[in-house]
């Protein structure tokens, strides 16, 4: 990723490093003073109501007090080959710009941001059911083969397969943090990290060795909407964080597309809430892409009739108890019924697709087909 210039980098992040200082009051500071070397030669009662903040927060700005040493944090970035990115630099996202309260800085890592990518937000469960995960990522995949990047939060469930179908696609992914740009988290999606930085980029507003904090998760999911077209939510439900991306993707002006699911899933209510809401119902890419009108290919990748994708290598016995399950849970008395098999057989055949990993055993004797991430 290419550097900015310290010089210019550094007035902006001690800016930042301002406790106190929001990102709405540096914006009203912004186009009071002009640039932060001005702001850092404005009086305490000038700050204070240019950017209407309190005194202590002024007089912090007058006095250059920093809740981190800014020199010790560019060196910290620079040790990891992140970028900093100021509010006005070109390489900021122009979409992000545009919201009511863009981060004064985004750290970054991977490759830079086209200026010109399209982005589409794919978000969901963190405890996402195998149609979920498989919905997420045909839809990514199918984006990101016509062009449009994806953008998620690199959470375990919808956002991991989010990313994984957008890298397949071959397509520009963005994944948001909600913690330091030095911080791997969740350890379960380090490869998927890798990935990512190779064909995309990491973001974040938090500074270096910020941890995954609950309430740091709610804040990034501005960014995640803010980069932006459109936002899609897969499952969730409707106290999920989500519903509160969808939520300032709307206040933002974004687009809001929800995928139908089971009615007896409680992980289907956040989707069918905002459905009812006025949210596009969408099932494929196509859906997404006719809505914001960007012209479309689809393409083929040797799925069967059902959009499964073959399985090399199985034996015909295996490849039948594979076709009988889906992305919802099927008890094992059903896959007997349904393939005529004998119960021993239908064990033996489901034991070696779980260690294939193309099975999940669920609770109760329940199987369901499982998400393949690449």
């Amino acid at each position: 990723m290419t550097k900015n210039s310290p010089r210019d980098i550094f007035p902006w992040l001690c800016l930042y490093l301002v406790s106190g200082v929001g990102n709405v009051a540096c914006r009203k500071l912004i186009e009071h003073f002009g640039s932060p070397e001005e702001i850092f030669r404005g009086s305490v009662p000038e700050l204070m109501e240019a950017g209407e903040i309190r005194e202590g927060v002024a007089r912090k700005i007058t006095r250059k007090v920093f809740s981190i040493d800014p020199e010790q944090e560019m060196k910290r970035a620079e040790k990891i080959g992140a970028n900093i990115i100021p509010f006005p630099d070109s390489s900021y996202p122009s979409l992000l710009r545009e919201i009511h309260d863009p981060p004064v800085i985004l750290y970054a890592r991977g490759k830079p941001i086209p200026p010109r990518q399209e982005f589409v937000a794919v978000v969901g469960s963190r405890n996402a059911t195998e149609y979920g995960k498989r919905t997420a990522q045909k839809i990514a995949l199918g984006l990101a083969e016509n062009g449009i990047g994806i953008s998620s939060g690199l959470a375990r469930g919808v956002d991991a397969a989010a990313h994984w179908g957008c890298l397949r696609g071959r397509g520009f992914t963005i994944a948001v943090l909600g913690t330091g740009i030095d911080i791997r988290y969740p350890r379960s999606n380090e490869k998927l990290f890798d990935r990512v930085l190779g064909q995309g980029a990491v973001i974040s507003d938090f500074p270096m060795g910020t941890a995954p904090e609950p309430k740091n998760f709610p804040m990034r999911n501005r960014i995640i909407s803010g980069v932006s077209r459109g936002i899609v939510v897969v499952e969730a439900t409707r106290q999920s964080g989500s519903l509160i991306t969808a939520g300032l993707a709307l206040e933002q002006g974004r687009d809001v597309f929800a995928v139908p699911g089971s009615i007896d899933s409680f992980k289907s209510r956040g989707p069918h809430f905002l459905i009812k809401q006025g949210a596009k119902l969408v099932e494929h890419a196509e859906d997404i892409l006719s809505e914001i009108g960007w012209p479309y290919a689809l393409e083929n990748h040797g799925e069967d009739e059902n959009g499964e994708m073959p399985v090399p290598g199985l034996e015909p016995d295996e490849d039948r108890v594979f076709k009988c399950l889906g992305p919802y849970p099927m008890h094992i008395d059903e896959i007997i019924r349904s393939t005529g098999y004998a119960p021993g057989e239908i064990s033996s055949i489901l034991t070696r697709l779980e260690l294939m990993g193309l099975a999940v055993q669920m609770p109760g004797m329940m199987f369901v087909k499982a998400q393949r991430e690449e």
